[in-house]
């Protein structure tokens, strides 16, 4: 039975996302373009930057001056990404730009948790615990759990849904100790595993045990299927997603230099316009943007949609 959302949400990841894994230098100036380009296109939020190593990611060794040189706005969100005490530091001197949140981050697969952060499962709980400590004591609210490789890892290969289940009660039971509450969950698809068939059969295992969740799904289009499995997201009833402009990005630490990062935003937002969901986002300046990204990294993306446009037939306007 489908059970389609009345409206969809989407989170705008392409600067973050994109520019942490581009080879070449992205000057400050461009980063900035794509993102005052962004906020003309009816998203409601945008995450711009990336507080990090700069050794590990050095992508975002200028996330200062990006964060301070955007234009805001009005009714847009701007959000960071960060990964420990010092990043959130660094994050919260913009707090006159940015709407801090965060959440507890795992991993289903330890392997890629050892790859990515150097932590088997029980240092993930130990370092979200004194995570969780810190964000609450700097007033940053932690109201969600995001479980990293959710379907599937590039170094320990389809990850059970068991496993997704028990890293769930892992950060629900990290919120309990800290009287957190929790009221979303995220399922990460970082290195391209999902399916349609995964999709249906974790969203709905999820929903029966924890149906006051919302649930959020961020699904990289590394094989091809993250529309596909977006569209049985939707048909299921979850109303927001992270997306890319273009197909920006990529996970760094997945192992597939190359690949295709998150689905793209264009797209998703075509498939919504298709199903008659609306997303708030206007699609044809939406995809003028894509062709900026593109021109900005300086090589094709992956979406289908930048190159063919709206369905249309030839010779008309």
């Amino acid at each position: 039975m489908s059970n389609f959302p009345t409206s969809v949400e989407i989170v705008e990841e392409g600067p973050r996302e994109g520019f942490q894994i581009e080879p070449g230098p992205i000057s400050t100036a461009a980063k900035i373009e794509l993102i005052d380009a962004l906020s003309q296109t009816g998203v409601k939020t945008i995450q711009v930057a990336s507080f990090v190593n700069p050794k590990a990611v050095p992508g975002w060794a200028d996330a200062e001056a990006v964060v301070r040189g955007f234009t805001p706005s009005p009714g847009v969100a701007y959000t960071a990404l960060w990964f420990n005490e010092r990043g959130m530091e660094r994050a919260l001197s913009h707090r006159d730009r940015l709407v801090n949140a965060a959440a507890i981050a795992l991993s289903a697969s330890e392997a890629f948790s050892l790859q990515n952060l150097r932590r088997d499962r029980q240092g993930q709980i130990e370092a979200m615990r004194s995570t969780v400590a810190a964000h609450l004591a700097a007033n940053v609210p932690v109201d969600r759990v995001i479980v990293m490789a959710a379907f599937g890892c590039n170094f320990s290969g389809e990850v059970p849904l068991s496993a997704v289940i028990s890293t769930i009660k892992d950060g629900l039971g990290i919120a309990e100790e800290t009287w957190t509450r929790i009221c979303a969950i995220g399922l990460g698809d970082s290195m391209g595993w999902c399916t349609p068939r995964r999709i249906q059969e974790t969203v709905t295992a999820i929903r029966e045990r924890w149906p006051e969740l919302e649930l959020s799904l961020h699904l990289h289009d590394t094989r091809g299927l993250g529309i596909a499995s977006a569209y049985e997201g939707l048909r299921l009833g979850v109303s927001k997603f992270d997306a890319a402009v273009a197909g920006l990005g990529g996970c760094p630490f997945a192992g597939q230099p190359g690949a295709p990062g998150n689905i793209a935003t264009e797209e998703l937002v075509l498939l919504c316009e298709q199903l008659g969901i609306p997303t708030g986002i206007n699609l044809d300046r939406l995809i003028d943007v894509a062709r900026l990204a593109e021109q900005i990294v300086g090589h094709r993306l992956p979406s289908a949609l930048l190159r063919s446009g709206r369905p249309k037939m030839i010779g008309t306007q």
